[in-house]
């Protein structure tokens, strides 16, 4: 199998049709659909399950332990995550993904995205560092091995957390400047909207690291 798309959802029955449909509408079908349902009081396993989804369910209130119960089910060779209330914007990404990877033996490519408030993301900043979200790249699952997200929430995120833990191993890293997913960023109710966060802090980090 050729990808694993890992979906954390907690209570997303509002927003989590739009990211499944933009998966299930994929040409390139050699993959597997997991969603975690974190914590769920509401309607997102069903439809989940109607999008035909392996359903996992924990009670974690954390999504780095329902990425980490993703990657624990996960049989593909590459993985992807998707935030429930984010897209991709193409029904080709995989399948341009799957003629990409491997071209130079990486262990992550990183592709770009759009980024909403902000405009589009790069791979890297001005300041010529790689962002950490984990949703703009797509991971060989070996290169991952025992590695996982922390089970916290904060201002940096278990996002940066699992990365610097990535690029400790020293894993082959390459990019590829084409825009592939939507970051729905600060959609309210979204944890980013919740923690207070906002566009001009988070386009402050970008230009400045």
């Amino acid at each position: 199998m050729k990808f694993s798309i890992i979906v954390p959802a907690h209570n997303e029955q509002e927003v989590i049709a739009k990211a499944l449909s933009s998966i299930r509408q994929q040409t390139f079908k050699d993959y597997e659909l997991i969603v975690v349902c974190d914590s769920c009081t509401d309607n997102t396993k069903v439809i989940a399950e109607s999008y035909e989804a392996k359903v996992f369910e924990i009670d974690a209130h954390s999504s780095g332990a329902a990425r980490n119960a993703g990657l624990d089910a996960a049989q593909g060779d590459w993985i992807l995550f998707c935030d429930a209330d984010d897209w991709y914007l193409h029904e080709y990404a995989f399948e341009i993904l799957a003629e990409r990877i491997g071209r130079n033996e990486e262990d992550v490519l990183v592709f770009a995205l759009i980024w909403k408030n902000i405009g589009y993301g790069r791979t890297r900043s001005p300041k010529g560092t790689i962002y950490p979200h984990v949703a703009n790249k797509c991971w060989r699952r070996s290169s991952i091995g025992e590695t996982r997200f922390p089970h916290y929430t904060g201002v940096v995120g278990e996002d940066a957390l699992f990365w610097d833990r990535m690029t400790n191993k020293g894993i082959r890293i390459s990019e590829w400047d084409m825009p592939l997913y939507y970051y729905n960023y600060l959609r309210p109710g979204s944890k980013s909207e919740q923690q207070g966060r906002n566009a001009t802090q988070t386009r402050n980090y970008w230009n400045n690291n």
